[in-house]
């Protein structure tokens, strides 16, 4: 019964991941071709309710026209695995449970901010976008005037949000193994295996406080730990977040993968979002090197609740 489980548990991640890259493709149909007199111009067919459609894309060009059957031949290859994946959930027993209407609303709520939550995060990490680009971005996956590791770590914070707003992933349990896969995510195209565990030491800007190399039992026992304590939802969630965040658990992205992780267990209990507010960055960073270096989570916690936790209803 527990290998099944954990069977289920690696399909569900595996088919939102699957979801999230086909979200990501920008359209979604056959390229077609049409000209007139004034030139070759490149549409998208596709049936929308048994009705065939026909959306303008762009003049033709055969950069394009070819990125255009490079995204079909994704996105019919992404379809396929999807249906594998049902079909060995279906093996296995899987019947996906209904969401509660608190954890529709806050999926919903979640996917209104998005955009709006992914500029937070850019800012807290020190990307130099606004947010007309991060938009251009995660709607369109390229923008002039950045860098290509800062366009990359954009569609990266996407495809996270994307896995976990998946209505399997939110049911899943907020643990270790969850919290690596959002990490490889978050990481993706900057390290081989961004989700795993960390085996060398690294230094934190601004503070003294030097992580030790973790460990990957006693980071799994502790995630079990918090998330098992009689504390108040959102302190479980601010917790979980915070000790990812000082335990440095991967070589890299580990404020962006804590603050998704954290929220993938507040969309779960239907708590709404944590997000860092642009405009509270600087407060934010100083109050986490305070607790970098004292362990004390109570004013941090303080603050986040205070500034930083977008409730659904005031």
């Amino acid at each position: 019964m527990k290998e099944s489980f954990s069977i289920i548990q690696e399909l569900l991640q595996e088919r939102a991941d699957y979801q999230a890259r086909l979200n990501l493709i920008p359209y979604d149909g056959t390229p077609e071709i049409k000209e007139n007199g004034s030139g070759k111009y490149l549409y998208i067919r596709k049936r929308v309710g048994g009705r065939l459609t026909s959306t303008y894309v762009d003049l033709y060009t055969d950069e394009l026209y070819q990125l255009l059957l490079r995204n079909v031949k994704e996105g019919r290859e992404l379809k396929k695995q999807i249906r594998r994946v049902d079909r060995e959930l279906a093996a296995n027993g899987y019947v996906g449970d209904e969401l509660s209407e608190d954890v529709i609303t806050n999926l919903d709520f979640a996917r209104a901010n998005m955009k709006s939550n992914i500029y937070d995060q850019c800012v807290l990490e020190g990307v130099t976008t606004t947010f007309p680009q991060t938009e251009e971005i995660i709607e369109n996956g390229t923008v002039n005037g950045m860098t290509a590791d800062d366009v990359q770590k954009i569609l990266n914070l996407k495809h996270a949000w994307e896995f976990i707003l998946d209505k399997d992933v939110i049911q899943a349990e907020s643990n270790y193994y969850l919290l690596c896969h959002i990490a490889k995510l978050v990481n993706e195209g900057f390290f081989y295996n961004g989700g795993r565990i960390r085996g060398v030491p690294v230094s934190i800007g601004g503070t003294s406080y030097v992580p030790p190399i973790p460990m990957e039992s006693q980071v799994r026992e502790n995630i079990d730990e918090i998330i098992a304590s009689d504390k108040e939802a959102i302190d479980i969630a601010i917790d979980l977040c915070m000790y990812c965040m000082r335990t440095q658990i991967f070589i890299d992205g580990n404020k962006r993968a804590s603050v998704i992780f954290a929220n993938h267990y507040m969309i779960a209990h239907g708590l709404g979002l944590i997000v860092i507010p642009e405009n509270h960055v600087p407060e934010f960073k100083k109050k986490l090197v305070t607790y970098y270096e004292s362990a004390d989570i109570g004013e941090i916690r303080d603050f986040l609740k205070d500034k930083c936790w977008r409730k659904i209803k005031e």
